[in-house]
């Protein structure tokens, strides 16, 4: 059986089992606790001491990390020149220039044929195509400056954030020892001391509290203080505000696996799939667009035809009407004139 600082590899308890346990809360959290035997056999399968904490050796500490996962939330990666170069070309008024400098550039060298222009105005048209250039040596200018500016600022950022995190300690208990560790280096089963002001870097179980009560709201929500307690709350969260007492924990997530890498990734997840969502529904648009076009055409098209036919039936059904009207008249005024031709013939005799 391997073995690591002479103790067993295998912990007692795993990861899975660790998140399970951390959903409960209040009396349920009690409760479950109680069901794997206390917070002194939670220890125990951690193989860690209330009282002395972890060992501190760097073979215990690197098998930890790999089981259990480091205290550290991979930040999203930055995004590339290229990409802040692409951002920064999507300006309304850069992409109204870059237009009017290639239209300007196409219209310098058409020349149409003039054999009487001056010679002034054939060596201004031999120059137009530096105006198109220069507009859009400016843009090019512009859009690098933006990107660099861009580029840097997030670096400095990213910089900043980096110390700041370097910077926050907290205190645990390591071979007995209380001793001051960077946040990134908290692992799962050490003993660590909270007190009033921290921020919880890590989810954890109470193993003692005096009067501690703990500020959720960027969790949760709610904005009154929730008492926490071995008998009452025990389970303690990251990105939680300690606002009164104190008291000591086991630590049993860290990093991604805590409540507060858990909503981070989320949250990224989120954007990426919103970000996909939002290019989806424009290719969507653009094609109920193209074929409500189409659809357009065809019904425009069937609408003159419909039209035409109908104007087709008028004229030939008035051109029928128009020629019987005309074959009717005819005979008529034959015949009158024959009535008129009688009547004379009986008035001469």
């Amino acid at each position: 059986m391997a073995t690591i600082d002479g103790r067993p590899a295998q912990y007692g308890i795993s990861l899975k089992q660790l998140r399970e346990l951390m959903e409960h809360r209040g009396r349920e959290g009690v409760m479950k606790i109680a069901e794997n035997g206390g917070i002194h056999e939670l220890c125990k399968k951690l193989y860690t001491s209330p009282n002395e904490g972890l060992s501190g050796s760097k073979a215990d500490e690197e098998h930890r990390r790999e089981t259990f996962g480091s205290n550290v939330i991979p930040p999203k990666p930055p995004k590339t020149f290229l990409t802040l170069v692409w951002e920064a070309l999507q300006d309304v008024t850069l992409i109204i220039l870059e237009v009017a400098a290639l239209v300007s550039l196409g219209l310098s060298f058409y020349k149409p044929a003039d054999e009487d222009a001056p010679v002034l105005q054939e060596e201004e048209e031999h120059h137009g195509w530096i105006e198109g250039l220069a507009i859009l040596i400016s843009v090019i200018v512009v859009v690098i400056v933006t990107a660099f500016n861009d580029y840097s600022k997030e670096r400095q950022f990213r910089g900043l954030q980096n110390r700041i995190e370097g910077e926050h300690k907290f205190s645990v208990i390591r071979g007995g020892e209380v001793c001051q560790i960077s946040v990134g280096d908290i692992l799962v089963g050490d003993i660590a001391q909270v007190k009033y002001g921290d921020l919880l870097p890590a989810d954890g179980c109470l193993i003692q509290s005096n009067d501690l009560k703990v500020d959720e709201s960027s969790l949760t929500g709610e904005s009154d203080h929730v008492k926490k307690g071995p008998d009452v709350d025990p389970m303690v969260l990251s990105g939680t505000h300690v606002m009164e007492g104190s008291g000591k924990m086991v630590v049993t997530a860290v990093g991604v696996n805590s409540q507060a890498g858990i909503i981070f990734t989320l949250l990224g997840a989120a954007v990426d799939e919103q970000e996909a969502e939002i290019k989806k529904m424009k290719k969507e648009a653009k094609r109920a667009n193209k074929q409500k076009n189409l659809t357009g055409e065809n019904d425009g098209r069937s609408q003159i035809k419909g039209s035409q036919a109908p104007s087709q039936r008028e004229t030939v059904t008035s051109e029928i009407t128009k020629s019987e009207s005309e074959g009717n008249h005819l005979p008529q005024s034959s015949s009158s004139g024959a009535a008129e031709t009688g009547h004379k013939k009986k008035k001469k005799k």
